[in-house]
């Protein structure tokens, strides 16, 4: 409901409708706000597994999300997160070809392909040259690979691992490259894109004539146990953390479940989406509900990894967005006091977790482009 006011807000004026978010988010700039989570969340210990051999590769991106607000979430949940099972950590510098503070197009970009590209470009070089992401790598060496996001498919994230563009507002155009990506499985939002388009393309239509299902909500999700998938769920965006309650976990989960068929292993990305908005929002209470819903993702994750005894987990984000900063708080209480700086991004380093074999691979200070290039090296694609 909270987010739902906020967009009613801002079409009160059209004049104002694409900053509208920016001069709410100004309002409560460099201001406390306070948080407390009330029912906190438990959290196991996850033995990690011991083998040497890698088949699958999960990463999952926390959208915005920087060590503050990692710290900020673990405050809450009095001490304790699930992103506390990895085994090392890293940082990882975001900047892009063109600009020290970067998007989620060009850190996203970096993170998929191994390329520094200019600001606003999703899944090309800077001269608009298409790069073969970890996606394409994966399904070329007989893998398989998925996309699993809480926001809209034409967002700057989950294009950059499937789509190409120079320019990440060129949205109709971009939701057209997932006909042809070839990914296995995917799961978001934004169907008003896909159907009664302008150009009068049916685009669930062509999936479907590409041999995927086309599920249209978690029900008919739940239901499918083999061969590819394309699942959107809402118009745009999934609904508020508080909505759609473990939605992220269980589509990551599905993801797993019909990835892991394939006997040669699969690549996944899976993104909590939404923490950018609500950094974009400066909205702590919206954003440690996302924080903690990509946790509890998290611990799904790893739990299943600990089982499969070959799968790596690595956990990071493409940029810093809002320029938290926990100011003051109670660990036994789960208050945190925090204030933010900008509703933009910033340019803070951003951490890399890792879970599982290989995780060594992923410590010390590194640009963010070498994410890309361990995994695929790990991979063998």
């Amino acid at each position: 409901m909270k987010r739902i006011l906020l967009i009613a807000a801002c079409a009160v004026s059209v004049m104002f409708s694409e900053m509208c978010p920016n001069v709410m988010a100004q309002s409560r700039r460099d201001k406390e706000q306070t948080y407390v989570l009330q029912t906190p969340y438990a959290v196991e210990k996850i033995t990690p597994p011991k083998g040497k051999k890698i088949k699958n590769v999960i990463l999952m991106i926390g959208d915005g999300m920087s060590l503050m607000h990692v710290y900020s979430a673990w405050t809450a949940n009095r001490g304790k997160l699930w992103l506390d099972n990895c085994q090392a950590v890293g940082l990882s510098k975001t900047y892009c070809a063109n600009k020290l503070i970067t998007d989620s197009g060009a850190g996203g970009t970096a993170l998929a392909t191994g390329h520094k590209t200019n600001y606003h470009m999703v899944g090309v070089d800077p001269d608009g040259k298409p790069l073969e992401s970890l996606c394409t790598l994966a399904n070329k060496n007989g893998r398989s690979s998925g996309v699993a996001v809480t926001c809209r498919l034409w967002d700057a994230t989950p294009a950059d691992f499937c789509c190409h563009n120079t320019d990440r507002d060129a949205e109709d155009e971009i939701v057209t490259d997932y006909v042809n990506c070839g990914v296995d499985y995917v799961f978001g939002g934004g169907s008003k894109l896909f159907e009664n388009r302008a150009d009068g393309r049916d685009l669930f239509k062509e999936l479907r004539e590409k041999g995927y299902q086309t599920p249209r909500s978690w029900e008919e999700l739940a239901g499918i146990k083999q061969g590819k998938v394309f699942c959107i769920t809402d118009t745009v965006d999934t609904p508020l953390p508080a909505e759609r309650g473990d939605l992220l976990a269980r589509a990551s989960m599905k993801a797993i479940e019909l990835l892991d068929q394939n006997p040669n292993g699969f690549f996944l990305m899976i993104e909590g989406s939404q923490l950018d908005d609500y950094g974009h929002f400066n909205d702590l209470d919206l954003l440690m509900q996302e924080t903690h819903d990509f946790d509890r993702t998290v611990g799904r994750v790893m739990q299943w990894a600990a089982q499969d005894g070959e799968t790596l987990v690595v956990v990071t984000a493409d940029h810093e967005t809002g320029g938290l900063t926990l100011v003051d708080g109670e660990l036994n209480e789960g208050k945190i006091v925090c204030k933010f700086s900008t509703g933009g991004h910033s340019g803070v380093m951003v951490p890399v977790y890792s879970f599982g074999p290989g995780y060594e691979n992923f410590t010390g200070i590194f640009e963010n482009t070498d994410v890309f290039w361990k995994i695929k090296k790990l991979m063998g694609l």
